[in-house]
C-alpha cells in the first residue's frame, strides 16, 4: 500500500475511514513478534493494552521484531531520560514513511538547501531521520553531531556562517547557545547568518515566548517537529504554526493515567499505534509524554489533529499551593523584555519559593530581576527568588569558544611530544 500523503482525505471522517482500512494489517503484522504473539492481538485495538516503556525494556534487544533478521536496515536505541534505554528498529520501508513524514515542513526542503543536523547520531534516531529526509528532498546535509567533541559550539558557528547554512535541525536550546557563541565571537546573529531561512526545532518543550525569542535572535522561521526514537516523527507544524499530529500514518489516542481511560481528544499522555511499521510494530504504545490534542479545523486544510506538546510530568514541582512547569516558568523567562538579553537561566521548585537563577548583563540587573519577580508572583501567587548572574555564570564562556583536541589512534611519537597521549583516542 503507497504511504498517504497530505491532500488524501478531506474530512476528519476520510481520516478515520484511512486509518481503519490500514490497521488490519499492523494488526497481523503486531502478531508475527514474539511479544505480541505471546501476549495475544485482538481483532479490534480498542480491546488491546498498552505497549510501555517497560514492555519495550522487558523486550530487548529483539523480541518484538516482526520480519527476518536480514530485512532491517537500522538499529536503534533511546536516549534512556527515563531510565534503561529501549530499542527500536527499522526496515528499508520503515525508512521511507519516516523521512516523508519529517520532510513535511511547510517551509519546504528544497535540492537549494544546506541543512546542519545539529542532533545525536549515535544510536538515536534523530540525526540520521533528519539526514535521511534532507537527502530525500535533494538537500545538501552538513552532518554537524552534537555529541561529537569534533563539532564544539565554535565550529557550528564557523560552518553557520562560511558555508551560508539555510536550514538547520537542533533542540531549541542548542540555537540560543549557538547565538551567544556568535556574539562571543563577533558575529550578530539576526544579521550575519542572512542564508540561514529556518530553524527547525524538536526533543524538548517550547514555549510561545521562548520560540518567538529565538525567531528574533536569528530573525528566522522557527517551526517545531515532535518525535521520539521508538516512532520517528509524530507530528509537525502548518502554514498556521500549529502543530499537527501524522494521523493518517498513525492513531493516535490520549491515556488518562489516573482513570486507565483512552479517548480520542483531551489530556493526558499520548498513545500511539504507527500504521505503517514493519520491523516493530507497535499497538498503543504509550510514549508518556503529556500533550493536549483537539480535533479542530485548521485553515491549513490537512484535516489532522492539533496537538500541544506539554512535556514530561517528571519536569515539574510544587511550591506553595501552586502546580510548577518547566514551560510556565520557561514562558515568564522568556517573557521578559528582549532588550534584557536573557536567554539561559535555571529554577528550582522549594517547598515555600520558586528560586530562579538568570544570566544578565549589569545594566539590566535590577530591571529583569523586578520584573521577573513580578511575573511569578501574578501568575502562580508565590514568592519567587530571582537571582541575576553576570553573562557565562550559567553558561561558561570556554563552553562557547573551546576547540576541543581530537586525535586519531596514534602509536609513533617524535622526540619532544607527549607520548602520554597515545591511549587518548578522543
Amino acid at each position: 500500500m503507497t504511504n498517504p500523503e497530505l491532500g488524501d482525505w478531506s474530512s476528519h471522517a476520510g481520516l478515520a475511514r484511512l486509518q481503519q482500512e490500514r490497521l488490519p494489517y499492523m494488526l497481523e503484522a503486531a502478531a508475527r513478534s514474539p511479544f505480541y504473539r505471546k501476549r495475544g492481538v485482538p481483532a479490534d485495538l480498542a480491546e488491546a493494552p498498552l505497549t510501555t516503556k517497560a514492555d519495550l525494556r522487558d523486550a530487548y534487544p529483539f523480541g518484538l521484531l516482526a520480519v527476518d533478521r536480514s530485512e532491517l536496515a537500522t538499529y536503534h536505541e533511546s536516549s534512556g531520560s527515563t531510565g534503561a534505554p529501549t530499542a527500536s528498529y527499522y526496515t528499508e520501508g520503515d525508512w521511507t514513511d519516516l523521512a516523508e513524514r519529517y520532510a513535511r515542513k511547510w517551509v519546504g526542503i528544497t535540492p537549494d538547501d544546506l541543512f546542519l543536523v545539529r542532533t545525536p547520531y549515535a544510536l538515536m534516531i534523530t540525526g540520521h531521520l533528519a539526514h535521511a529526509a534532507a537527502r530525500l528532498r535533494g538537500a545538501t546535509v552538513v552532518p554537524a553531531d552534537n555529541r561529537s567533541l569534533a563539532m564544539p559550539y565554535s565550529r557550528v558557528v564557523r560552518v553557520l556562517h562560511d558555508l551560508g547554512v539555510t536550514l538547520t535541525w537542533s533542540l531549541p536550546t542548542d540555537t540560543l547557545l549557538w547565538a551567544a557563541a556568535a556574539a562571543v565571537a563577533g558575529y550578530r546573529p539576526g544579521a550575519d547568518f542572512p542564508a540561514l531561512r529556518a530553524i527547525f526545532v524538536g526533543g524538548e518543550p517550547l514555549s510561545a515566548a521562548r520560540r518567538a525569542r529565538i525567531g528574533e535572535i536569528w530573525n528566522t522561521q522557527v517551526v517545531e517537529e515532535y518525535g521520539a526514537t521508538e516512532t520517528g516523527s509524530l507530528a509537525g507544524e502548518c502554514p498556521q504554526g500549529r502543530l499537527h499530529l501524522w494521523a493518517d500514518r498513525a492513531i493516535f489516542e490520549v491515556h488518562d493515567p489516573a482513570t486507565g481511560r483512552l479517548t480520542a481528544e483531551g489530556r493526558g499522555q499520548l498513545v500511539v499505534t504507527p500504521l505503517f511499521r514493519e520491523a516493530m510494530p507497535l499497538l498503543r504504545y504509550n510514549i508518556e509524554d503529556e500533550v493536549e490534542v483537539a480535533y479542530t479545523d485548521c485553515p491549513c486544510g490537512w484535516w489532522l489533529p492539533e496537538v500541544r506538546i506539554l512535556g514530561r510530568t517528571a519536569f515539574g514541582g510544587r511550591t506553595g499551593g501552586a502546580e510548577l512547569t518547566q514551560l510556565g516558568v520557561e514562558e515568564l523567562v522568556f517573557g521578559l523584555p528582549a532588550e534584557f538579553g536573557v536567554m539561559f537561566w535555571r529554577a528550582r521548585a522549594d517547598t515555600d519559593r520558586l528560586r530562579i537563577e538568570i544570566e544578565v548583563a549589569e545594566r539590566h540587573r535590577t530591571a529583569a530581576v523586578g520584573a521577573l519577580t513580578e511575573a511569578a508572583g501574578r501568575e502562580y501567587g508565590i514568592t519567587a527568588d530571582v537571582t541575576a548572574v553576570p553573562p557565562g555564570g550559567l553558561v561558561p564562556y570556554h563552553l562557547l569558544t573551546a576547540t576541543a583536541e581530537v586525535m586519531k589512534p596514534r602509536g609513533l611519537f617524535g622526540a619532544g611530544e607527549d607520548w602520554d597521549r597515545a591511549l587518548r583516542y578522543y
